[in-house]
C-alpha cells in the first residue's frame, strides 16, 4: 500500500476510473437504470438500450448488472464496436464458445449464423437465456446494426432466442431514429438514458467510494463538494479524476482533508481550463506528491510478493432524516461510534460490522451485499410494528425537523429507542404522535428466493420451505413434488398463514418468509417486548 493511501487511512485507490462494480454508487437514478435493464431481460427478447454521456458510468453499471445476472443467462460481451459484420459474428460465437465448422460453398457469415441459431435452440431447451452486450454501440455501422436486427429474428414458435443490450453515447439514439433503422428501433423493449449525478447525490457518491476503499470518515467538506459539483457538473469520471488529484495534493501538503481551493486547482489541471500552477508552492506540492506516490508504490512492490490488484426522556437526537439532511451533515459529520448512526446500528443488530453509511441508497446496497433485503414501510401503524417484530429505523417529527432513530423495542406502554447516549424509552402515545409512519427494517430471504405461487418451480426454495414447515410441525409429512410448489404444499402454507394471522393467500412472499424465519431461527433479531 502506498504512503499516500496510508495517510488518509485508505486500503485502495478510491477514485480510480476503472469501471469496478464494487464501487458503483447506488443512487436512485442508477437503481432505476438497473430496474429498466432487468425489465428488458424479463421480456420475450429484443433490444435493450443504455445510453448516456461520456463518463456517466455506463460501463460500470453494465458490469454491475452482469455480475448479478442469474446463472441461467449466458453473456457474449463485445467491447470493440468498430468491427465489420463477420468480425462481430465471430466475436459473438467466440464469447459463447460456439465451434465453427468450415462448410464449402457457405459464406463465413452464414456459417456463424447457422451455428449460433442451433446453439440458441439447444440453450433454450436447457432453460438458458442468451444476452449479447455491445459497448460503444454508437460506432456500429448500419450493416452491423442490420445484422443484429436479423439475429433478433432467431426464435422458436413461441419465444425470441436472443437479448441484445446496446450501450452507447447519446448519438446512438439519433442513429436508431433514422428511417432506415426504424425496424430495429421498434424492437427496443426497454431503454434508459443515464444522467450525471445530481448535486444532492454528489456527497454521498464521494463518501461511498471513500468507504469502499476503507475510509472511516469524509475527506471533503460541504464547501469542497460544492466546488466539485461546479467544476464537474456531476459527471462521475470527472469527479473521480478531480478527487484523485485533489487527494494527492492534500497529501503532499500534509492535510487530512481536501479544501475547496485544492479541488478548484485540481479541476483546472484535469479539465485544462485556465492557468494551472499559480505559485511555486503548488508546483512543489504536486512534484512532491508524485515522488511520494511513486516511492510508495516501489516500496509496496518490493515488500509484497503478490503485486496483483484486488478485484472487489426524549432520547438524544441522532441524524437528520435523509429527506431533510443538509449537505453539511452529510459531508462533515463529527466522529461518532456505530450506535450514533442508525444505519450502521441496524446492521450491527444482524452482527454486521461496517464503517459509516450516509444514505438510504447506500444502506440498501450494503444490505444486498450481506444477503439481506431492506424494506421501508410507509404509513405504518404500531400494530404493524408488532407484526414485523424487527428492529428498524423510524423518523420522528420534532419542531420543524425530522429525526431518525433505531427502534429496538416496543411494549404495551413504551417504545425503546437507541441513540448516541444509549437506550432510552418514550411513552407510546408520544411516539405515535411524532412518528411519520415510515419504518425501515431488514429481513433475510432464502437462497434463490422469488415469491412462490401454485405452479411455480423452484426446487431450492420449495425444499427450504418444507424444511421450515417440518421444524415448526414435526408431524408434517414431506411431499415429493419435483421442485414444484404444488397445491398440497400451498394448503399447508395457507394453514400456517391463518394460524399466524397473516394474509391466507398461500403465496410465499416476504411476510411469510419473515414469520418462518422468526419461528425457526433464533439468530434473527427481534424487538424487545419488556415493559420498560
Amino acid at each position: 500500500m502506498s504512503i499516500y493511501l496510508q495517510h488518509f487511512g485508505l486500503k485502495r485507490e478510491p477514485f480510480s476510473i476503472v469501471p469496478d462494480p464494487g464501487f458503483l454508487y447506488p443512487s436512485n437514478h442508477h437503481r432505476q437504470a438497473v430496474a429498466h435493464l432487468k425489465y428488458g431481460l424479463d421480456r420475450e427478447g429484443g433490444f435493450i438500450l443504455l445510453t448516456g454521456e461520456v463518463g456517466t458510468g455506463k460501463t460500470t453499471l453494465t458490469r454491475t448488472l452482469l455480475t448479478r445476472l442469474p446463472a441461467h443467462i449466458r453473456v457474449a460481451y463485445v467491447l470493440n464496436s468498430k468491427l465489420e459484420v463477420t468480425d462481430v459474428l465471430a466475436s459473438i460465437c467466440d464469447e459463447l464458445a460456439i465451434d465453427l465448422t468450415d462448410i464449402r460453398g457457405l459464406s463465413f457469415s452464414k456459417i456463424c449464423i447457422d451455428a449460433l441459431n442451433q446453439d440458441l435452440i439447444t440453450s433454450h431447451a436447457e432453460g438458458q437465456k442468451t444476452l449479447i452486450v455491445i459497448e460503444e454501440a454508437q460506432n456500429l455501422t448500419p450493416d452491423v446494426l442490420e445484422m443484429l436486427r436479423l439475429l433478433s429474428n432467431l426464435e422458436t414458435n413461441t419465444q425470441k432466442l436472443l437479448y441484445i443490450l446496446l450501450v452507447g453515447q447519446p448519438e446512438l439514439l439519433d442513429i436508431l431514429a433514422l428511417k432506415d433503422l426504424r425496424q430495429l428501433n421498434q424492437r427496443v423493449v426497454s431503454r434508459f438514458h443515464l444522467l450525471p449525478l445530481e448535486k444532492k447525490d454528489l456527497a454521498n457518491y464521494v463518501n461511498h467510494r471513500l468507504h469502499r476503499a476503507g475510509g472511516q470518515q469524509p475527506l471533503f467538506n460541504s464547501a469542497s463538494i460544492s466546488m466539485l459539483f461546479r467544476k464537474t457538473q456531476g459527471v462521475p469520471r470527472l469527479v473521480n479524476l478531480v478527487c484523485q488529484h485533489a487527494l494527492v495534493a492534500a497529501y503532499s501538503l500534509g492535510a487530512k482533508t481536501v479544501s475547496p481551493a485544492l479541488v478548484k486547482t485540481a479541476a483546472r489541471e484535469v479539465l485544462g481550463s485556465g492557468k494551472i500552477i499559480k505559485t511555486d508552492r503548488w508546483r512543489f506540492a504536486v512534484m512532491a506528491a508524485l515522488l511520494f506516490v511513486i516511492g510508495g508504490l516501489i516500496m509496496h512492490f518490493v515488500d509484497s510478493p503478490d503485486i496483483s490488484t484486488p478485484r472487489t426522556n426524549t432520547p438524544q437526537l441522532l441524524l437528520e432524516s435523509v429527506e431533510r439532511l443538509d449537505s453539511e451533515a452529510i459531508n462533515n459529520p463529527k466522529p461518532q461510534d456505530s450506535i450514533a448512526n442508525p444505519f450502521v446500528a441496524l446492521l450491527g443488530r444482524w452482527s454486521i460490522d461496517i464503517g459509516q453509511l450516509y444514505s438510504e441508497d447506500a444502506f440498501f446496497a450494503q444490505a444486498a451485499h450481506q444477503n439481506l433485503r431492506a424494506f421501508k414501510m410507509t404509513a405504518g401503524t404500531v400494530e404493524a410494528l408488532r407484526r414485523v417484530d424487527r428492529p428498524g429505523i423510524v423518523w420522528l417529527k420534532e419542531e420543524s425537523l425530522l429525526r431518525v432513530y433505531l427502534l429496538t423495542g416496543i411494549s404495551q406502554s413504551k417504545v425503546i429507542l437507541t441513540g448516541s447516549q444509549g437506550i432510552s424509552s418514550i411513552d407510546l402515545l408520544l411516539f405515535t404522535e411524532r412518528w411519520t409512519g415510515n419504518f425501515l427494517y431488514l429481513w433475510q430471504p432464502p437462497q434463490g428466493f422469488k415469491p412462490l405461487k401454485i405452479g411455480s418451480k423452484n426446487p431450492q426454495l420449495v425444499s427450504w420451505l418444507q424444511d421450515q414447515l417440518a421444524i415448526i410441525d414435526q408431524t408434517a409429512e414431506r411431499l415429493v413434488t419435483g421442485g414444484l410448489y404444488t397445491k398440497a404444499i400451498a394448503n399447508k402454507v395457507r394453514d400456517f398463514q391463518s394460524e399466524q394471522a397473516l394474509k391466507s393467500d398461500a403465496i410465499v412472499g416476504r411476510e411469510t418468509i419473515m414469520r418462518l424465519n422468526q419461528l425457526t431461527n433464533d439468530s434473527v433479531p427481534r424487538l424487545d417486548k419488556g415493559d420498560q
